[in-house]
């Protein structure tokens, strides 16, 4: 696995480093070929509290997870234990899914494009790849969004899935 590792008003020390590297290596085994999966990791200091967040794009879909702690150690070791869970988790859907052909790729452009007079905090692009209902709820549980945007596979419609407030889930399908 590759690893991008920068940190928002804190220095990644080799030490550190070493440290993310050798947790998230541990999901190597989960992959079939992880060499060429990239693994983005952002630390940030917000007073006392050390937040991390891990974004690994893999092939078929996107693992997101992030915690606060404050020892940047201790968060490091809850957000990997939280990737592992989601992983063991989703590992025979995904698996079903991927004999199937139904999943397709999904990246996420991390870049954040900040424009200083804009309303506008913080963009992102995806590569919007059909999918199914099923497939669309499970890859928004994995990232831990309220909502999520897909292209539907059965209408080849842009459409936004999101909870609603009793727990159920909502589609909005464009025409």
């Amino acid at each position: 696995m590759k690893y991008n590792i920068r940190g928002e008003k804190v220095e990644v020390t080799p030490a550190i480093r070493s440290y993310i590297e050798e947790k998230i290596g541990k999901l190597d085994k989960y992959f079939e070929d992880a060499s060429n999966i990239n693994a983005n990791v952002v630390i940030k200091v917000r007073g006392k509290e050390q937040k991390i967040e891990i974004t690994v794009p893999a092939m078929h879909y996107t693992l997101r997870s992030e915690e606060s702690h404050s020892d940047l150690y201790a968060a490091i070791d809850l957000t990997v234990d939280k990737l592992e869970r989601q992983i063991r988790k989703n590992k025979t859907k995904i698996n079903s899914k991927i004999k199937k052909n139904i999943i397709q790729n999904f990246e996420v452009d991390l870049e954040d494009n900040f424009e200083e007079d804009s309303k506008v905090l913080k963009r992102k692009k995806i590569d919007m790849k059909p999918m199914d209902e099923e497939e669309a709820i499970m890859q928004m549980e994995m990232l831990g969004h309220s909502f999520f945007v897909f292209k539907n596979v059965d209408t080849d419609s842009i459409c936004v899935l999101y909870v609603r407030k009793d727990g159920n889930y909502g589609i909005i399908e464009t025409r």
